[in-house]
């Protein structure tokens, strides 16, 4: 057992929620981190015991076109504020971990800018993947350079030169001593090279009892990477998908069917990072199609096996969609005082912070227990954490299930609700758009935990039916666009703007039947022309 396996993690985009500027001008720091001291308290009341907050170190941008390694963004503040936040936060009883972006740098780097100025008499060369003197690029360096994602700001580094892995060890040792970092998140860990990974758990086993290593990967068999050998943990995208798709199709099959393949995928003893949204995907508030399937998919996130992270704000139900060029509204500046009243009002806080005391009160069985399927429809799902079952309702009315029990009462941890098993079964009733976790009522809950949780202050019960009625406010608060009428010419779909597009598919609608405000909204938030083309050739 390690810390991380029993972790509960709130995930801080610092530049964005500090609500820093877009481009650094590296001039003197600014203190933003410090503003984030006071959100060490939410954490607390929410039951969070780590942190994962990156990128940190100096760049140009967005953060991930590293400048300096070893200085603190100075528009976040200097490396003694950093050193004060983790001092914190583990005065708090929480673990830190920093984002590692050791695929790439900037263009800002020091060896890159050796490169720049030297050439081919450069001694840092070799730091970087086919650095090609014949060639050039977009800035006119007059070399060209691998990259990442086709983006030449980020410039790959050659994994592979033991130079590189020097640097990068005296890096991670320089984080813990300096700041006392707890662990790493590897930034594309799924292009990062193997041998150089395994470089990477051999400094981590030797820098700090329990230090954790955890990979951005996004597609393929998550054991090549989550091993003894390799990385502690990688980001589990296939449940992520099947946790938002699964409800708006109203298809737990999905979800069961990808339980199954990360379970066989992965050794007993490896725990998936478990999330519904981060710094690079749309809000999960904002992929629902039925809002009130945020109790549901965050039981399922709380109670499955893997290590649960909640993205910052979304403990709010707050939106946020990925625009065409930015991602800026995946990662806002948020005021902590103008969210002082969510803790006893706003239904979403209040479950967070219940399944928060939930996950430390019963650690035994939803860190290490046997996870077993109990029932599986469409619009129903159950199944058991060591002692615990879990049930969750897609559907939009109300269902009743009935689970295998071997204890004589159980209590749902959500609802208070106390139940009677009749002749080795349980008889649950779920809300619409609900679900529950039960707990036998006549044992003491069993922690087994190596470090100490400090305690949640119990919530009062969480009913699925708040989550119905906010939905439908917000629904129904949301302001309608005038339609516009649009000429749709006589010509290939593949020839329309996206507005004439978006005028077909309302007309096509229409003969179909009432077109809704909700269709409408659909329709204005699409404007991506492939879709569009796709969508209008879809009607018969």
């Amino acid at each position: 057992m390690a810390w991380y396996d029993e972790a509960v993690f709130y995930h801080i985009y610092p530049l964005g929620l500090t609500g820093a500027p877009k481009q650094n001008d590296y001039s003197e720091p600014v203190h933003r981190l410090n503003t984030l001291l006071p959100w060490i308290d939410h954490l607390k009341k929410l039951g969070f015991t780590a942190i994962y907050i990156g990128p940190l170190f100096e760049s140009c941008g967005h953060g991930y076109e590293t400048t300096d390694y070893k200085k603190l963004d100075s528009r976040l503040g200097t490396n003694e504020d950093l050193t004060s936040f983790v001092k914190a936060c583990h005065e708090a009883g929480m673990k830190v971990i920093f984002d590692g972006v050791f695929n790439h740098t900037g263009r800002d780097f020091f060896a890159f800018k050796d490169i720049q100025q030297n050439r081919e008499n450069s001694r840092y060369r070799d730091w970087y993947c086919n650095v090609n003197f014949w060639g050039n690029t977009e800035y006119n360096d007059g070399f060209s350079y691998d990259n990442w994602g086709g983006y030449n700001l980020l410039v790959k580094l050659n994994q592979r030169n033991p130079e590189v892995q020097d640097y990068i060890e005296e890096v991670i040792r320089f984080w813990v001593s300096t700041f006392d970092v707890d662990g790493i998140r590897l930034d594309a860990a799924d292009v990062l090279d193997f041998e150089f990974m395994k470089r990477l758990r051999q400094v981590a086993d030797s820098v700090k009892p329990e230090f954790w290593l955890m990979g951005e990967v996004i597609h393929g068999d998550y054991s090549r990477w989550a091993n003894s050998n390799t990385l502690h943990s990688v980001t589990n995208y296939a449940l992520h998908k099947a946790l938002y798709s699964g409800h708006n199709d109203h298809n737990y099959f999905e979800i069961a069917h990808t339980i199954r393949y990360t379970n066989n995928m992965i050794s007993n003893s490896i725990r998936l990072y478990n999330f519904v949204d981060n710094h690079d995907v749309e809000r999960i508030y904002t992929k629902l199609s039925n809002k009130a399937h945020y109790l549901p998919v965050h039981i399922l996130l709380y109670t499955l096996p893997g290590i649960p992270s909640v993205y910052y704000g979304s403990e709010f139900g707050i939106e946020g969609k990925k625009e065409r060029w930015s991602d800026d509204s995946l990662r806002p500046a948020i005021n902590l005082a103008d969210h002082v009243k969510d803790y006893k009002e706003n239904p979403c806080t209040i479950l967070i912070g219940s399944l928060g005391k939930i996950r430390s009160d019963y650690v035994s069985d939803l860190a290490y227990g046997d996870y077993k399927e109990l029932v599986l429809t469409n619009r129903q799902f159950a199944y058991s954490r060591g002692n615990l079952l879990v049930a969750v309702n897609n559907d939009e009315n109300p269902a009743e299930l009935a689970l295998p029990a071997v204890h004589n009462a159980y209590r749902g941890l959500l609802s208070g609700t106390l139940i009677t098993a009749e002749n080795g079964t349980l008889p649950v009733s779920l809300e619409a758009c609900g679900g529950d976790i039960f707990a036998p009522a006549d044992e003491t809950p069993v922690k087994v935990s190596k470090q100490k949780k400090s305690p949640v202050k119990q919530q009062k019960p969480v009913e699925a039916s708040l989550f119905v009625e906010k939905a439908n406010k917000e629904e129904s608060d949301k302001p309608v666009k005038k339609h516009t009428p649009v000429s749709i010419p006589d010509v290939p779909y593949e020839q329309m703007t996206v507005e004439q597009l978006q005028a077909v598919i309302l007309e096509k609608l229409a003969k179909n039947g009432p077109v809704t405000d909700q269709m409408k909204r659909d329709v204005e938030a699409n404007i991506w022309l492939d879709s569009l083309i796709n969508w209008a050739k879809s009607f018969r």
